[in-house]
């Protein structure tokens, strides 16, 4: 094989003995991209031609090695950069817990250290199977996979695209991380008078900040340094079609400006141009973030909100979607099952009802995640519970008490055997840190104020969690 035909693996670690040893072995396979922090990996993927397909990433990085939050965010922000990318987790913390965040993330699969290297390349290439499986029926995975249901919510959900789609107007997509809001904008797309129009997708956090603007309105040659050549924008190449602006409440401040003179009249400029370009492309805009309250802190323009949310889709989250979790699962499992040509498997009566269960923090991605490894994992086989949690986030223990407000409540749990106050508190007071260190992306001071305690004391409580952990 042609190395330039390798698929691109960006390997992340910061030990330059795993990375040089990794690479020796892989490089027979894969087109190999080094880093060793979390920013350089960005920088590294930011400036490549396209996305890797492949990332094996491990969760200890700089400058916090000994805990996972850098990992972490980094799947989330290789992720965003292009959903399609397949991500390996590598980690000498091999709390099972650390595997469950970071698949429920978005992770394909979680490797212990120390690991053979065969076993790597086996994860690898199963990734790269189902990535390709993915590829290869896009008008499928696209236009139905994320809006396959019957309930409630995603019968509203196609109701509004199909209210929507045939309009000029700007569209807010809003929604939680992984519950498909690209599909909704293509959705849209395929429904509106010129489904055979360009759509255009770009996603504001991925690209830095300096090199956004002329990715959106293009730039003069000589405009800025490293501008050889003149370029159109985003704003061109949607000429009569749909530009999709995905993480909009990540737009610098600046640009908010720009972006809300192109929905008013349509006029924009080059960088280094003076002269006005009309642009009639039509916006669709997405974010997990609500915008209502980036407004109110002053983050995001009061104008251009009002402006893009002329009409507003909120994207359900998995959880609410009732028993569409099994319709996904079904359609999930004969989809990659038919492509990876293996038997699916089936669930037990325990197994289902635990599905049904599961809340999904990282709703459809992580509910698509989970099939692949169940089809890889256990073809044609039948499931157990066991076998089946193993793949979930861990949840709180005994969740029934968050209803327990009463002291009838309270009495029926203390009743029913096998409560431990210490790990409930100690389960909500990991699951809050975890969630903000998440937002603060692993910033402790901004997860400190996200809790509303002082930093020390969360310094204190993550330690007295660890402990405690140890003494289980």
């Amino acid at each position: 094989m042609n190395q330039d035909s390798f698929p691109t693996l960006l390997l992340v670690d910061d030990d330059p003995l795993i990375r040089d040893s990794l690479h020796l072995v892989l490089s027979d396979e894969f087109d190999i991209v080094l880093a060793e922090d979390r920013e350089q990996a960005i920088r590294i993927v930011r400036d490549l031609p396209a996305p890797p397909q492949l990332a094996l990433v491990d969760l200890g990085l700089p400058p916090t090695p000994h805990r996972p939050q850098e990992g972490f965010r980094l799947i989330t922000e290789l992720l965003a950069h292009s959903p399609q990318i397949k991500i390996i987790t590598l980690s000498g913390q091999s709390e099972e817990s650390n595997a469950r965040h970071a698949r429920t993330l978005g992770a394909f699969e979680f490797v212990a250290k120390p690991c053979k290297p065969d076993d790597i390349r086996t994860q690898l290439r199963a990734a790269l199977t189902a990535q390709l499986s993915e590829q290869r029926d896009a008008a499928l995975s696209q236009a139905q996979l994320g809006l396959v249901g019957e309930s409630p919510a995603i019968l509203s959900l196609r109701n509004q695209i199909k209210l929507y789609a045939s309009t000029p107007y700007p569209v807010l997509i809003q929604g939680e991380s992984g519950s498909g809001k690209e599909l909704v904008a293509i959705a849209l797309q395929n429904l509106s008078q010129n489904p055979d129009s360009p759509f255009i997708a770009i996603n504001c956090a991925a690209i830095a900040p300096n090199l956004l603007e002329s990715t959106l309105f293009g730039h003069s040659k000589g405009a800025f340094t490293g501008a050889t050549s003149a370029q159109i924008g985003f704003f061109e190449k949607a000429e009569n079609g749909t530009l999709f602006l995905d993480e909009i409440g990540e737009l610098p401040q600046e640009l908010q400006a720009k972006l809300l003179r192109v929905l008013e009249n349509g006029e924009y400029q080059r960088v280094g141009e003076t002269a006005t370009r009309k642009s009639n492309a039509r916006i669709i805009a997405a974010t997990n973030l609500v915008l209502a309250q980036a407004v109110r802190n002053g983050s995001f323009r009061t104008d251009l909100f009002h402006r893009m949310s002329v009409f507003t889709i909120n994207v359900p989250s998995l959880n609410a979607m009732g028993n569409d979790k099994v319709l996904l699962l079904n359609h999930f499992r004969d989809f990659y099952a038919k492509q990876m040509q293996r038997r699916p498997f089936t669930l037990d009566g325990a197994a289902q009802t635990a599905w049904q269960n599961y809340t999904f923090p990282g709703n459809t991605r992580e509910l698509r995640n989970i099939v692949i490894r169940l089809v890889t994992k256990y073809a044609g086989e039948q499931i157990g519970i066991s076998q089946l949690e193993a793949e979930f986030e861990q949840q709180i223990p005994v969740t029934n008490t968050q209803s327990a407000e009463s002291p009838n409540d309270l009495k029926q749990v203390l009743q029913q055997g096998g409560f431990n106050l210490d790990d409930l508190l100690m389960g909500y007071t990991q699951k809050y840190i975890d969630t903000a260190m998440e937002l603060a992306q692993g910033n402790v001071s901004e997860a400190a104020k996200l809790l509303g305690i002082a930093r020390t004391t969360l310094y204190s409580r993550m330690e007295a969690v660890q402990k405690h952990k140890a003494n289980q």
